[in-house]
């Protein structure tokens, strides 16, 4: 039954219109990876309302398309100017750059290009066969067990995003106090409001998320002094690797796609994460462990197949829980639920086609990445020199666009501002904006399913327990945490020391 799913999702796919979306899709996400500053969070935030008019499946591909360009694009500065356009292509700067300096830029980008498409192909097979494993498995799932996934999720997030822990959790809260305002989910009577009935319909988390990524990133980088990146030029002709640099990518390129997808199931920044993982692993894997950061070509070829991987291995517990493990793909799910489209187990069965035209989609978008980085990769490095002074203007106004053209409203244009601002300011204090964000979007997961719980077994929590789904995934949370406490302990020695 999937495989003939699967074609007629390639009949959409393929048509002109499906194709058009992609590559608007992955041209988009690789100029976001291109420029410093803005990241796909944001970008995917502010094209949120433009992929409304593209339907369920052509807008989840677009939005979709953009985080995996984003992913590809960071990789072009980190090799030619030494500059991440992405956090996860930081990894790629340590020997891409290298690379580009004795004469190999050409060879760097083809290998960071090719090795996208191999790791990139390999997780949407991954995805096409664990995503309908995981829903049917949360078809068995009750109020308890969501309960459990929604603390799993927050918890553990709040302590893989860096920094400091207790200014995370903080964070957390914030946002998890932000979407209980509005009208009780149960009981039908506002709170919060304090009087006015605009606070009624609740604080969307999408005006939230520009302000937090998208105006809060025009005021730091408008308080930055403005400078400008040379770039290594790269002719055509120069992009093919040679065999020996083949030979060394392959495994790498496997490597990076079975540990970035794997890394994606998890909660937190997970491309970043696969990336700098993948490193470590090529370099224990090296028999020259001395020479990376000096030019190896494994150093690239594997955190850019992990990264562009693990964008997908973060779509299988959104498509098959319901549940964002980032703020990235929590914005996803707020695309597909201006469709009247709930992702979750029931998905599977009430909108079987949307998964398949978006896997079919996927494979040609993937295709459209290797086909449209490589003779544009010249046009691309030039974008990251110009000015942010310029660029960052119309970032702003798009914001503003973005956030009013949600539900039409200036409410949401003030506290797109408002959440700008106070996320700058937070920013400057170290509190980091994802985990508010991801609060927002899990409380309303969270708070029914704990009520609901609490009524099934009359107030004793502890009862819920003999339910070995829950069992499982709350002794999952306090296993991370455990490794969170420990991690910061060793932190805190080494300080000390």
């Amino acid at each position: 039954m999937g495989f003939e799913q699967l074609l007629e999702g390639f009949a959409f796919a393929l048509s002109p219109s499906s194709v058009l979306i992609a590559l608007l899709g992955v041209l988009i996400g690789t100029l976001v990876g291109v420029l410093p500053g803005l990241g796909p969070t944001a970008a995917m935030a502010l094209l949120l309302p433009v992929s409304a008019h593209f339907g369920s499946a052509g807008g989840l591909v677009m939005l979709t398309g953009v985080w995996f360009g984003a992913a590809y694009g960071g990789s072009t500065t980190s090799i030619l100017v030494n500059i991440p356009g992405e956090a996860s292509s930081v990894a790629t700067c340590l020997d891409g750059y290298q690379m580009a300096r004795k004469g190999r830029a050409g060879a760097a980008l083809a290998v960071a290009a090719i090795g996208s498409w191999v790791a990139g192909t390999m997780a949407i097979v991954f995805l096409q066969f664990f995503a309908p494993f995981l829903g049917e498995v949360a078809l068995k799932f009750g109020a308890p067990e969501f309960m459990a996934l929604a603390i799993f999720a927050t918890v553990v997030v709040s302590g893989l995003v860096g920094g400091d822990q207790f200014k995370s959790l903080t964070m957390l809260c914030l946002g998890l106090f932000l979407s209980t305002i509005g009208i009780d989910p149960l009981q039908g009577f506002p709170r919060f409001t304090f009087g006015p009935t605009r606070l009624m319909q609740g604080i969307d988390f999408l005006p939230v998320a520009i302000g937090l990524f998208g105006v809060a990133e025009v005021l730091r980088i408008g308080v930055e002094p403005v400078g400008k990146a040379e770039v290594l030029k790269v002719r055509f002709r120069e992009l093919y690797p040679s065999m020996e640099e083949l030979r060394r990518s392959v495994a790498p390129w496997l490597r990076g796609g079975i540990l970035g997808f794997g890394i994606g199931l998890f909660p937190g920044p997970a491309p970043t994460i696969a990336s700098f993982v993948s490193y470590s692993v090529e370099k224990q894997f090296s028999r020259h462990k001395g020479q990376f950061g000096t030019g190896m070509v494994e150093g690239v070829a594997g955190p850019e197949a992990a990264n562009n991987s693990a964008v997908m291995g973060a779509m299988a517990p959104l498509l098959g829980l319901g549940i964002p493990f980032s703020a990235t793909s929590a914005i996803l799910l707020a695309g597909l639920r201006m469709h009247n489209v709930e992702p979750g187990p029931m998905l599977f069965y009430k909108a079987p086609e949307l998964f398949w035209d978006f896997i079919a989609c996927m494979y040609v978008a993937n295709v459209l990445l290797l086909v449209l980085n490589l003779p544009l990769v010249g046009i691309f490095a030039r974008a990251a020199t110009v000015r942010t002074d310029i660029i960052m203007p119309f970032v702003l106004v798009i914001c503003m666009i973005g956030s009013y053209a949600t539900r039409f409203s200036m409410m949401d244009v003030w506290i797109t501002l408002l959440a700008g601002v106070v996320g700058f300011l937070l920013q400057r204090a170290g509190f980091h904006p994802a985990p508010l964000v991801l609060g927002m979007v899990l409380g309303p997961v969270l708070e029914p399913n704990f009520r609901v719980t609490m009524k099934l077994f009359s107030g004793d929590l502890f009862q819920a327990l003999v339910r070995p789904g829950t069992t499982m995934l709350l002794a999952m949370t306090v296993f991370f945490e455990w490794i969170a406490v420990r991690a910061l302990a060793g932190q805190v020695k080494d300080d000390q020391d």
